[in-house]
C-alpha cells in the first residue's frame, strides 16, 4: 500500500512512484508537516520536528516545546492561537469567535478514491489505483470537525488533497477553507506563476520568493484569464528538465487564491483554494461543506517532468467519457468566416468546402438564435432564428451531415442579454444586488446560476434542441465576468456565498448535460482562455485556448497553456490573414502547425482561399490525421521557449516511443546567422529514427544528445518546419 502509519512516532508516509510525503501526530494532537520531496525508502525517524523557539512566540498551556504555534509546520493551520502567519482554516463561530484549535482524532486508510460531492476532482477506475488517507482533526469547544484527504496515486506519480468540514455545533460561519497548505522548511525558491489578460492568456512567469506574502488570485467569478490556479516552488536553477519542482493545481473554476508566505525565520507557507475575499458560507447544524481538490506534484525532472505528470493525469484520469481517448474532429468554425453575418446557404456551401478538404466537424458559432444580429441581444432566447435558418437548426444540420460532415453548435448558456425576451420575462434571474445598477459586459449580464429554476430552464432549452437535431459538438462560452454578485433569491447571511453557488449550479447543468448526451464533444471558451481550469475539464475535454488564433501570439500562448495541460486540452485554429486580432500575416505552413499542436481546425472562409492554399489545406488535414494520436495522447517535451528566445520548438513522442513528431518555429528572420542543432528528447537511444520526409535514419540518441541542423528560415518572419519520426 502507499500509505504506511508508523504507529509509535505517530508518523504518515505516502510514497508515489518518486515522491514522498509525511506528516506526525505530536503529543499535543497538532498534525505537523515532515517532509515532501524524493521518494524515501525508508521509514522516516521521530525527533523531525525542531525544539527551537522564537522570541516572542506563543505555547498553548497544554502542549511542550513541539507545539510553538509560531514556528510549527502545521499541516492544516487554523487562526488565533500563536500562528501568525496566514491560516488555512478560519470559522466565525455562534460565540463572534474567529480562534480555532485542531487536534487529531483518528484516521483510516483505504483502496480507492471517493469522489467530491457537487464537485470535480480526479477519479479512478479501479480501487487499486489510488489509497486515501483520511484523518479527522476536531476543535472540540465548537464541535467542529474537519476530514483531510489525501489520496495517493502511485502510478500517475500525484497526490491530492481536499477538506471536509462538518459542523456539530451551533451555526457558524466559514471565513476561508483552503483545499491544502504545505510548510517548507526555508524560502531558497522562485515562485511560477501564468498571469495573462484575454487573447494573451498563461505567461510563464518567475520571481524569486521574498519575505511576506506573494499571491495569485481571481475574484472574478471564474478562473479568469488574468491569474491562474496553478503555482508552482522551483528550486533555483531548475530548469525543463533537471531541478526539483513542487506543483499545486486547483479542480476548480471560480474565485482561487493561491499564495506563499516567507516567515521572519524564512520557513514558507503554500496555500490555495476558494478565495476568502467577500466569501462567507454560513454552516448550521450537521451541516458539511466540501473545498475543492487541490492535485500536487513532485518533480525532480524539472518542469518537463512536471508537465508530463499533471497531461497523463488530466488526460486519463480528469478528463471522461467518449471523447477522453478517442480522435478528437478536425472542424470549421464559421466565426471568423461570417461572423453574425449568414444565412443557411452560405453555412451549407461553407460546410461542402470543409468536406472537400477532408474536415470532419462544421461548427456553427453565434447569431443562430433570437434576433441576433450583432451582441446586444437574444442571449437566453435559445430559439433558431427563421430569417437565416428557416428551417431552424434540425434542418441546417440535417442538411451539413447529409454530406458526411458532424454538426456543431455554439451556445452561450450562462448569460442573459436585457434585450430578450427571457430577461423581460425574468428580470429577477440575473446575478444582482436589488437598488444597484446593472452593470453590462458586451451587452450582457450573467444568469443566477445558483437559483435552480435558472439551472433547469437552461437544461430544457439546450435539451429541446439537441434532441431535435443531429449535433455532435457543443462549443460552451461564457464571455464576462462578475460583477454585483448577489441573489434575489437568498437570505442576507448567505449572500457571500453566492459565487461559490454559483459555481456548483454550473457543475450540475453540466453533469446533467454530459451525461444525458454522452456522444457530444463539448468544448469549453471563455473569452477564449478565461475559464481554462482543471474543473472544467472534468466536464469538457478539451478548451479554446485564446480567442487570439495569431500563429506567433499563440507561441506563448500554448507553450504556457503546456506547462499544466495535455495538448488534448487545447483547441487551435488557423485563421485567416491578416489576423483579426493583432494584423499580422504569417504563412500558412505556420499557422498549420501551430494549430496542430493541439486539437486542430480552422475558423475562416475556406471559398476564399487560393487553389494552391486549398491544396496546402489538403495536405494539413492529410498529415494532422496522421500524427493526431501522437499529438494529443503522446508525451510532450518542449524544446525551446518562446519566452527566452527567438526560437520555439516541442515534441510529441507515442508512449512506446516508436514515433514522434517535432515543431520548430522562428519568429523574426535574423542575416548572417549560422544554422543550429535542434536536440530533440524523449526518444529511445536504442532505436532508429527515419524522417518521413526525406528518408534519413538517425539513431535516438543522435538525435537527442547531437540533434538536426535546423532549416535556413532566415528569409521571412514567421517561418516553421516539422519532422515526422518513425522507429525502423
Amino acid at each position: 500500500m502507499s500509505i504506511s502509519f508508523q504507529t509509535e512516532a505517530r508518523i504518515f508516509h505516502l510514497r508515489t512512484k518518486s515522491a514522498s510525503y509525511a506528516m506526525q501526530i505530536l503529543s499535543s494532537g497538532h498534525l505537523v508537516h515532515l517532509y515532501w520531496g524524493k521518494r524515501l525508502a525508508s521509514d522516516l525517524p521521530d525527533g523531525m520536528v525542531s525544539a527551537r523557539a522564537t522570541a516572542f512566540g506563543a505555547f498553548l498551556p497544554d502542549s511542550d516545546w513541539q507545539s510553538l504555534m509560531d514556528i510549527g509546520k502545521f499541516e492544516y493551520p487554523c487562526y488565533g492561537n500563536g500562528d501568525f502567519r496566514t491560516p488555512a482554516l478560519q470559522i466565525q463561530f455562534a460565540d463572534g469567535s474567529t480562534v480555532g484549535d485542531l487536534r487529531y482524532v483518528s484516521h483510516t486508510v483505504a483502496a480507492g478514491k471517493p469522489k467530491l460531492a457537487g464537485l470535480p476532482a480526479v477519479y479512478t477506475e479501479q480501487a487499486a489505483e489510488a489509497d486515501t488517507l483520511t484523518i479527522l482533526l476536531r476543535d472540540a469547544l465548537q464541535q467542529l470537525d474537519v476530514e483531510l484527504s489525501y489520496s495517493v496515486l502511485p502510478d500517475y506519480d500525484v497526490l491530492t488533497r481536499s477538506v471536509r468540514i462538518i459542523n456539530h455545533g451551533r451555526p457558524c460561519d466559514i471565513l476561508k477553507a483552503a483545499s491544502a497548505a504545505v510548510d517548507f522548511a526555508d524560502s531558497r525558491y522562485d515562485l511560477l506563476t501564468l498571469p495573462g489578460a484575454w487573447a494573451r492568456e498563461r505567461r510563464l512567469e518567475r520571481q524569486p520568493l521574498r519575505s511576506g506574502v506573494q499571491s495569485v488570485a481571481s475574484a472574478r467569478g471564474a478562473s479568469s484569464h488574468q491569474q491562474h490556479p496553478w503555482i508552482a516552488l522551483a528550486e533555483p536553477g531548475a530548469d525543463e528538465n533537471r531541478g526539483d519542482i513542487y506543483a499545486f493545481s486547483l479542480v476548480y473554476s471560480g474565485n482561487f487564491a493561491a499564495e506563499t508566505e516567507v516567515d521572519s525565520q524564512s520557513q514558507t507557507r503554500v496555500m490555495i483554494g476558494i478565495n476568502p475575499f467577500d466569501f462567507r458560507w454560513r454552516l448550521d447544524t450537521d451541516a458539511v461543506f466540501q473545498t475543492p481538490e487541490t492535485v500536487m506534484v513532485y518533480s525532480a525532472e524539472g518542469l518537463g517532468g512536471m508537465s508530463r505528470r499533471f497531461h497523463k493525469l488530466y488526460r486519463e484520469r480528469l478528463c471522461r467519457g467518449k471523447f477522453r481517448d478517442a480522435d478528437r474532429y478536425i472542424l470549421i468554425n464559421n466565426w471568423e468566416a461570417t461572423y453574425f453575418n449568414f444565412n443557411a446557404e452560405q453555412l451549407v456551401g461553407l460546410a461542402a468546402e470543409a468536406k472537400g478538404m477532408g474536415i470532419e466537424l462544421f461548427v456553427l458559432d453565434d447569431g443562430w438564435f433570437g434576433k441576433r444580429d450583432s451582441d446586444n441581444c437574444s442571449l437566453g432566447d435559445w430559439v433558431p432564428d427563421r430569417r437565416k435558418l428557416p428551417e431552424g437548426i434540425t434542418g441546417l444540420a440535417q442538411k451539413v451531415t447529409a454530406l458526411g460532415l458532424k454538426f456543431g453548435l455554439w451556445f452561450e448558456p450562462e448569460m442573459v442579454s436585457p434585450d430578450s425576451d427571457l430577461y423581460r420575462a425574468h428580470p429577477d434571474w440575473c446575478l444582482h444586488v436589488n437598488g444597484r445598477a446593472r452593470s453590462e459586459g458586451r451587452n450582457q449580464l450573467i444568469l443566477d446560476y445558483s437559483r435552480p429554476e435558472v439551472r433547469q430552464y437552461i437544461i430544457d432549452a439546450m435539451s429541446k434542441i439537441l434532441d431535435a437535431a443531429p449535433v455532435s459538438y457543443i462549443k460552451w462560452d461564457m464571455n464576462r465576468h462578475m460583477t454585483e454578485i448577489g441573489s434575489e433569491d437568498r437570505a442576507p447571511e448567505h449572500q457571500r456565498e453566492t459565487a461559490h453557488r454559483y459555481i456548483l449550479g454550473l457543475y450540475e447543468v453540466l453533469e446533467t448535460l454530459t451525461s444525458r448526451y454522452p456522444d457530444l464533444l463539448f468544448e469549453c471558451c471563455s473569452g477564449g482562455g478565461g475559464r481554462f481550469d482543471p474543473g472544467m475539464l472534468y466536464y469538457m475535454p478539451q478548451t479554446w485556448a485564446s480567442d487570439d488564433s495569431d500563429a506567433v501570439c499563440r507561441m506563448q500562448i500554448q507553450y504556457g497553456t503546456s506547462i499544466v495541460y495535455p495538448p488534448s486540452a487545447i483547441g487551435a485554429h488557423v485563421s485567416a490573414v491578416p489576423n483579426h486580432q493583432v494584423g499580422r500575416i504569417t504563412p500558412l505552413e505556420t499557422r498549420g502547425l501551430m494549430a496542430m499542436s493541439g486539437n486542430f481546425g480552422y475558423e475562416l472562409d475556406l471559398r476564399k482561399l487560393s487553389d494552391d492554399e486549398k491544396e496546402a489545406v489538403k495536405h494539413q488535414i492529410a498529415f494532422y490525421k496522421r500524427v493526431r494520436r501522437v499529438v494529443l495522447y503522446g508525451n510532450q517535451y518542449r524544446l525551446k521557449s518562446p519566452f527566452e528566445g527567438n526560437e520555439t520548438a516541442w515534441i510529441y513522442v507515442r508512449d512506446d516511443r516508436r514515433e514522434a513528431v517535432a515543431f520548430y518555429f522562428y519568429t523574426l528572420a535574423q542575416p548572417n546567422v549560422l544554422p543550429q542543432r535542434l536536440k530533440f528528447a524523449g526518444l529511445d537511444p536504442a532505436l532508429r529514427y527515419r524522417v518521413e520526409a526525406t528518408g534519413e535514419a538517425y539513431a535516438g540518441d543522435f538525435l537527442m544528445q547531437i540533434g538536426l541542423w535546423t532549416p535556413e528560415l532566415w528569409q521571412g518572419d514567421f517561418r516553421s518546419y516539422c519532422w515526422h519520426l518513425l522507429a525502423e
